[in-house]
């Protein structure tokens, strides 16, 4: 078995390969630790609570112990920022819909409020984002949900769906342009 400090000399694709290859989660914890300040700043941005940023980080790592098995992955520092962005709004979705807010002793002490302005308009953009997705046409919102919210590779994409490559790759950049001119007209 390879020494920390050989690990610490492979890059993120040998890393990615060889977890790959063994399920040797020392080796995932080492790519895990290149980008764990990334993931605790994404949490941070978007959920405002160090503590609860700190479990998202634990839960974000839990999930890349399948999920990485399952998916092909060309670059991960990028793939890893997306997993836990959406890993955020997933959370911040769910919050939706309680009716009271525990306000933090911590955030009380503070005397800078403004992060607490942002959320609303997170919010207002994921239900204006949710609205425009549903406009899209049937292969366009099919392929633009596998890609981006599930996080499938292009090749997992044409496996589900059954449209060959260059119509998956056609219906996730239309489906996104309309997206944004989606997004534009209701901003």
């Amino acid at each position: 078995m390879p020494s920390l400090k050989v690990h610490r000399s492979l890059t993120d694709a040998d890393l990615l390969a060889q977890y790959k290859r063994t399920g040797d989660l020392s080796v995932l914890g080492e790519l895990f630790d290149r980008y764990m300040s990334l993931v605790l700043g994404v949490c941070m941005k978007y959920l405002k609570d160090r503590e609860e940023s700190r479990d998202a980080v634990m839960q974000i790592f839990e999930k890349l112990v399948t999920t990485l098995k399952q998916h092909e992955v060309e670059h991960f520092k990028s793939w890893l920022y997306t997993t836990a962005r959406n890993h955020c709004l997933m959370q911040l979705r769910s919050r939706k819909g309680k009716n009271f807010e525990e306000i933090s002793p911590a955030l009380m002490e503070n005397d800078s409020f403004s992060h607490l302005e942002e959320e609303p308009e997170m919010e207002a953009n994921l239900t204006k984002l949710e609205k425009c997705i549903e406009t899209l046409v049937v292969e366009q919102k099919q392929c633009v949900q596998l890609f981006y919210l599930q996080q499938k590779c292009y090749k997992e994409i044409v496996q589900l769906t059954g449209f060959d490559d260059n119509k998956v790759k056609s219906y996730i950049q239309n489906g996104k342009r309309n997206l944004k001119i989606c997004m534009e007209q209701h901003g």
